[in-house]
């Protein structure tokens, strides 16, 4: 039971799982700023469209920040809260000043894809050391995201 922490799960094999949802909150901070920088500077014919929709992916993506960082506390470890630790560790990068809907929506397709592999990665190790709560979390995200990149798309054909 020593090795055990407090939800009963693997204490190393829980810290393996922290590190691997560290890199997720890295990348999340990243797209969530990428994308307020969209919502702020999109211009053009499609203005009031994608400044409502990159709103909703912004308020979006603050709770999964949230969601991740709690997970981690949960599974006794502390998260990152440090932006130049971010920028150091996530795969995602800064976007310039984008105000091009078209390219601001392929950004975040591609932000989507990165996220995606990255959340089935911890769903299949979480499933593996028998947390279910970390692995149902990437579940409901993974779910959620492949239909928004089905959208997205949609909007750049």
């Amino acid at each position: 039971m020593e090795n055990l922490n407090a939800i009963g799960l693997d204490k190393e094999k829980s810290k393996a799982l922290v590190v691997q949802l560290g890199d997720l909150l890295s990348n999340y901070s990243i797209f969530y700023q990428n994308t307020r920088g969209y919502h702020w500077n999109i211009k053009g014919d499609n203005f009031f469209e994608l400044h409502v929709k990159f709103e909703e992916l912004y308020n979006d993506l603050i709770l999964k920040i949230d969601d991740v960082a709690e997970r981690i506390l949960t599974l006794g470890s502390d998260p990152e809260h440090k932006f130049s630790a971010y920028l150091d560790q996530s795969e995602i990068k800064e976007a310039s000043n984008l105000n091009d809907g078209k390219i601001a929506i392929a950004d975040i397709i591609n932000c989507f894809k990165i996220l995606l592999i990255k959340q089935r990665g911890i769903m299949d190790f979480a499933a593996e050391i028998g947390d279910e709560g970390t692995s149902a979390l990437m579940s409901d995200y993974i779910r959620e995201q492949e239909k928004l990149i089905w959208m997205y798309s949609a909007y750049l054909k």
